[in-house]
């Protein structure tokens, strides 16, 4: 398949792929992110020094819903936050972004989670997070079902996540888990995975899990009947497998200048295409594309691109064929 047949989302009239406006209810984490921009990321103890300082909302499922919404999707997000100034703001930052956030739960006594990211001079990230152990992890304020659209979960939140899985399943609609490196026992995240229709893992995710370095052993390891499971590993792309043989999509060449947020603008822009009725390989294309027009500019939600600047994009990077 090329970029350039009409079942390629990336080949659609700009935010409209596949003719569905598309509707994607995220759950889980929403943070504030204090990027700092360095030449070298720290190798060890000491102090080191900044060359610049942003602050901006972050977390894999806010951040993919503010990338629904800038691609012309309707965005939902159900999250917990502290009833503090950092939640007031966070929550503020959501709705200009043109984000639901009526299932955006503050609650009181608790502090919003926050993050210290350094990001050096070649894009790649280190990241430090803080969330409240105090924090409720009872789901049962969610709202009571879910009618179209698809579900985009991450991991920071379990109880969260298995209510939607569970209202979208009922309903029959795709279910996305976005699967990085987890602090919950190993159980809870294999019962995620069994929940949701489509598994795309970080690298690292997929070995913690796993315990299998090689990427296409983890993803067999995995796999399930009518289940995609999937890895995404940075600039070689996503890998799947298709019956038994390991599939890639490569993003076109670029200089990455920040990959914050470039898996969660994959996994927002992969549940959008869903959402509008793509079949897989055109929503992974679409999804990889997203993901490196994002990494071509600083400041992570910054770079998550619209309709018109995913389309400039791939007129320079056009997207090599799947392999």
């Amino acid at each position: 398949m090329t970029p350039s047949e009409p079942s390629d989302p990336t080949a659609q009239a700009p935010g409209t792929a596949g003719g569905r406006h598309g509707r994607v209810h995220c759950v889980g984490l929403v943070t504030l992110d204090l990027v700092l921009r360095t030449t070298a990321l720290p190798s060890g103890p000491g102090k080191s020094f900044a060359t610049g300082l942003a602050e901006i909302g972050g977390g894999p499922a806010a951040s993919a819903a503010v990338c629904v919404a800038r691609l012309g999707g309707g965005a939902a997000l159900a999250g917990r936050l502290g009833e503090d100034d950092t939640g007031r703001r966070l929550t503020e930052e959501l709705q200009r972004e043109g984000v639901d956030t009526a299932w955006l739960r503050r609650f009181p006594g608790v502090r919003s989670p926050m993050s210290a990211v350094m990001v050096d001079d070649s894009g790649e990230r280190s990241i430090m997070a803080f969330s409240d152990t105090a924090m409720p992890v009872d789901a049962t304020w969610l709202p009571p079902s879910l009618k179209d659209g698809a579900v985009l979960a991450d991991l920071t939140w379990p109880q969260g996540a298995l209510a939607l899985f569970g209202q979208a399943q009922a309903a029959g609609l795709p279910r996305v888990l976005d699967a990085d490196r987890f602090r919950h026992p190993p159980g809870i995240v294999r019962e995620l995975v069994q929940a949701a229709s489509h598994a795309i893992f970080s690298r690292p995710g997929l070995a913690q899990l796993t315990g299998r370095d090689g990427i296409a052993s983890g993803l067999a390891s995995l796999a399930g009947e009518g289940r995609l499971v999937a890895v995404t590993d940075g600039a070689d792309g996503v890998f799947w497998l298709d019956g038994t043989t390991l599939r890639q999509q490569r993003p076109p060449p670029i200089t990455a200048l920040d990959t914050t947020g470039a898996g969660d603008a994959f996994h927002g822009a992969f549940a959008l295409a869903l959402a509008r009725g793509q079949a897989l390989l055109p929503a992974l294309r679409f999804a990889t594309a997203v993901a490196a027009a994002k990494c071509t500019v600083a400041g992570g939600r910054a770079g998550l691109p619209t309709p018109a600047g995913l389309a400039a994009f791939l007129r320079h990077h056009p997207l090599p064929d799947p392999q």
